[in-house]
């Protein structure tokens, strides 16, 4: 069962020949970078690992954040042989013969074997059902890796033998360690090239890889290689030469400086005006200079309260659905769902008539904080409380006609106040003619309960 010397030779030569993104895969938990949720100091994962015992899991997460890494991790760390299979190409057989080897192993040499199925989600239900009795007798511990919602993907008799874990992209911190650990390191990475890359180009590669390390890497590979040396040896990677690895220039876009208030500015004026091909065009800028799209999608969610309100109340649950795809299907396939909401809020009716309404309400508390509950609106859950008047008077409107009916809601000292003047726009002119009926009604004298 041991590799004898032309397999270790050949494997070598493989390793050698491959990504820079698979020959600079850690072994061990302490070159692991990222999802410090997951395997940082403490974490009942890292512990579960250091101490050799793992459940058979689903890594859940965006492509390049270090799922294969982490099945590698686990492996080495428990010393169980690792028998990787893509599910586009593994067939039944090939799981059969992973699966008696393991049984042979475990007979043999009491090592456990690791089953790792990079795109699970792949995987018939047939395929699953084969593996599903030995996940649950122990023969191996599988370890799946999937993009893809495993609660769609995966049957439940095989999720409910594993325990699902997700994994978040890479954060730009994280991807610059990845890179500048790539560049110097001399037996796998790419120091033996002698190269270096300048800050703007850096920047411009973690931007665009979308935390995603895969794409981080091969790029640089690819911008390390074809960046001719200069006078003393040494390789230059400039932003050009990584914009053509990437396919992809850089535009000018800071997202901690002006630009960045800027461009949120133009998105959010523009909208406000109704010029839904302005709000696109900044909405691209946006997404296209790398710009997280959650924050756009939050911007959005804060323009339906603010511009829109009640004038179309319908636009806040189109933001927050656009919210809840971007985040569910990511990027860059969520930009179409940003691009629907930027042109429903665009062409939707106008109204700030809530915005202005708390504006109102937050200087009013500041000015009289501590203004108390009008007695009749307070509930009398005890015997004292009702002695004390709590709910004495309190008009329930449901027994009156129309389901309105005219009492004091608002502390003593601030009544009759109005904080929200709804305007004439769209379904807030409904809202408007409401309110003015049931001012109006607030003028006769009170009937009584309707029978």
């Amino acid at each position: 069962m041991n590799m004898d010397m032309f397999e270790r030779q050949a494997e070598e030569q493989k390793m050698q020949e491959a990504p820079l993104a698979v020959r600079m895969r850690p072994a061990n938990l302490h070159d692991f970078i990222g999802q410090g949720h997951l395997v940082g100091e403490g974490r009942v994962l890292r512990k579960a690992i250091e101490s050799g015992r793992v459940p058979s899991v689903v890594l859940w997460g965006p492509p390049g954040s270090g799922k294969t890494t982490l099945a590698n991790v686990i492996a080495n760390t428990t010393d169980s042989h690792f028998s990787p299979v893509s599910a586009v190409t593994a067939g039944v057989a090939e799981l059969r013969r992973i699966i008696d080897e393991a049984k042979d192993r475990r007979k043999l040499y009491r090592q456990r074997t690791i089953l790792f199925i990079d795109e699970i989600h792949r995987f018939n239900k047939s395929q699953q059902d084969v593996i599903l009795p030995f996940v649950e007798d122990g023969t191996v511990t599988l370890i799946g890796a999937t993009t893809e919602n495993p609660s769609f993907e995966v049957t439940s008799p095989l999720l409910s033998r594993c325990q699902v874990i997700t994994l978040n992209s890479l954060i730009e911190d994280e991807l610059r360690v990845i890179i500048m650990r790539a560049l110097r390191d001399k037996l796998k990475g790419l120091g033996a090239l002698n190269a270096e890359i300048s800050s703007e180009a850096l920047g411009h590669l973690i931007t665009m890889s979308k935390g995603d390390a895969r794409i981080a890497l091969n790029a640089l590979e690819m911008a390390a290689v074809n960046t001719t040396p200069g006078a003393h040896g040494k390789r230059s990677i400039s932003l050009e030469t990584i914009e053509d690895a990437m396919q992809h220039p850089a535009l000018r876009y800071d997202k901690d400086g002006d630009q960045h208030y800027d461009l949120i500015s133009a998105l959010h004026k523009s909208m406000r005006g109704s010029d839904p091909d302005a709000a696109l065009y900044w909405l691209a800028r946006m997404l296209e200079s790398g710009e997280d799209p959650l924050y756009v999608a939050r911007r959005l969610v804060r323009f339906a309260s603010e511009d829109v309100g009640m004038a179309d109340p319908q636009a806040l649950v189109v933001a927050m659905a656009a919210q809840q795809a971007v985040h569910f299907i990511g990027m860059p396939e969520g930009n179409l769902a940003l691009a629907e909401a930027v042109v429903y809020l665009a062409t939707a009716p106008k109204s700030n008539s809530l915005y202005t309404a708390y504006s109102r309400i937050q200087k009013e508390i500041r000015q009289s904080y501590d203004d108390s509950v009008p007695l009749h609106l307070r509930n009398p859950v005890t015997p004292l409380m009702k002695d004390l008047g709590y709910g004495n008077g309190y008009k329930y409107a449901h027994d009156y006609p129309g389901h309105f009916v005219e009492q004091k809601n608002l502390p003593d000292g601030l009544q009759g106040r109005r904080y929200y003047s709804p305007s004439d726009q769209g379904y807030e002119r409904q809202v408007n003619e409401r309110l003015k009926r049931w001012w109006r009604e607030r003028e006769k004298p009170d009937e009584g309960p309707g029978e």
